[in-house]
């Protein structure tokens, strides 16, 4: 081969490379827009739709049911279609999901909800298997950027969501649908990985995940630290408000919560990358909640934002973590994929149940403390099965 050729050939495949990051960023972009914009809207849609505050919760919810129901299908599909088409397919259904909530209709609200959970799902599941074959000896680094952009595309949703509804002519049902946008420039450039093919090998043994107890303590640390994400992701604005902030400061202070959650977002998984065990990183994530919650429980009103700050940091480290366990505790390309699928499945249906709860809670008692003091218990048994996850050990093996 000439030299010519050579250049050219190592040209194309560091192209390749480039749009194969590219599109893996756009896709974690995607992975949480399309809930994350509607806490804060939350009062909005329910005057213009006449939902109830149990009925809140399961509009938040409903995603999360979705990522229980089709995180397990997720690899079982890739194995049949490749995980590149798998990704597209994802990006499309979560486009479909977005642009039906600009119905104002109770029966669109919730369908598009589901729809956009089911796709967001496929993305979570796969990414952490796409990114152990591709980037093998990268995978903290890959990770902690993923989650960085889908915590960063969190922050601008939570953020944005109530000033755009403002905007004459766009209302809530325009600043949730307009995310759609974001979905289909991601499908654009995730265009090209459509031509491969790569169909994930089943690995050896790999049906005994079910019975490994490392692999059920990866799961809870999953599932917890998703409940308390979605918990506040759908009725932090809503206690804050109860306190006295606005509307807007509500709404900015879970955008808050994002971008804080962006260091540690990064930072973590780069580092449980380079230890072999990573309990102790589990234990700060713990503390930093702990302090958060609790503060939230004293009722000093004027540090709010200290609590949400804290908050934040924990909630960054704790799902780039959990993302990065998936990798770290496999061996295979799709012992990762299942160890996700199981982790994300499970894990997501006990996520799933936390803004039901929460809702259910604040109506039975009419104030936060019950509601809180869940959240407290939560983050102790976080603790004990992350102290499990977090020790230097394959899930075959356990």
């Amino acid at each position: 081969m000439s030299s010519q050729n050579i250049e050219l050939s190592q040209s194309a495949s560091t192209m390749s490379k480039v749009l194969l990051f590219a599109g893996i960023m756009l896709v974690a972009a995607n992975l949480r827009t399309a809930i994350t914009g509607v806490g804060p809207l939350m009062d909005m849609i329910s005057k213009g739709t006449g939902l109830s505050f149990t009925m809140e919760g399961l509009l938040t919810t409903l995603p999360l049911l979705a990522f229980a129901a089709f995180s397990p299908l997720a690899p079982m599909i890739a194995r049949k279609i490749g995980i590149e088409r798998t990704l597209g397919a994802s990006l499309l259904v979560l486009t479909i999901g977005i642009l039906l909530r600009y119905i104002p209709l109770q029966l669109t609200l919730l369908t598009g909800m589901l729809l956009a959970g089911v796709g967001i799902a496929m993305g979570n599941v796969l990414l952490p298997g796409l990114i152990k074959r591709d980037f093998p000896s990268q995978v903290g680094l890959m990770t902690g950027m993923y989650t960085l952009f889908m915590s960063g595309w969190a922050a601008v949703s939570s953020g944005i969501s109530v000033p755009l509804a403002k905007i004459q002519g766009i209302g809530w049902q325009g600043s949730l649908a307009c995310w759609a946008i974001l979905s289909v420039i991601g499908l654009l450039v995730w265009l090209p990985q459509l031509r491969k093919r790569h169909v994930p090998r089943q690995a050896k043994g790999v049906g005994t995940l079910w019975k490994s107890l490392l692999a059920w303590q990866v799961t809870f640390f999953m599932g917890l630290q998703s409940f308390l994400f979605y918990v506040n992701v759908a009725w932090l604005p809503s206690l804050l408000q109860s306190r006295g902030m606005s509307v807007v400061m509500a709404g900015f202070m879970l955008s808050l919560m994002q971008i804080v959650s962006l260091a540690a977002s990064f930072i973590v998984p780069v580092v449980a990358d380079k230890l072999r065990d990573q309990r102790g990183l589990i234990v700060s994530i713990v503390i930093l909640f702990l302090i958060g919650y609790i503060g939230l429980l004293s009722g000093i009103n004027t540090l709010d934002w200290l609590w949400v700050v804290f908050i934040g940091l924990a909630g960054g480290g704790s799902i780039s973590l959990a993302l990065a366990l998936f990798g770290l505790r496999s061996q295979t390309v799709d012992e990762a994929a299942k160890l996700s699928g199981m982790a994300q499945s499970i894990g997501y249906l006990l996520a799933a149940i936390g803004p039901i709860l929460i809702g259910f809670l604040h109506d039975l008692t009419g104030a936060w403390q019950v509601p809180l003091i869940v959240l407290v218990a939560s983050v102790v048994l976080m603790l004990i099965t992350g102290i499990g996850a977090g020790r230097n050990a394959y899930v075959k093996s356990s």
